[in-house]
């Protein structure tokens, strides 16, 4: 059953780091040197990054302790 939650937060806070590099992105945009962008676009990068890390990080927490 903790799976199961577990799995129902990560829609919120998909949504709210979304949002976070909505915010982010608009705050560093002259020193990164990116336009702005909105969170359509936010989201879909957020998805991006999700797809590359989570298998990184389920790896590394998948081992078993030494």
């Amino acid at each position: 059953m903790r799976h199961f939650f577990q799995l129902t937060a990560a829609g919120p806070l998909f949504f709210l780091s979304a949002w976070i590099l909505m915010i982010f992105a608009g705050i560093l945009d002259t020193d990164v040197g990116i336009k702005p962008f909105g969170y359509v676009t936010s989201m879909v990068v957020t998805i991006g990054i999700w797809l590359v890390l989570a298998p990184a990080i389920g790896a590394v927490a998948g081992r078993p302790k030494r």
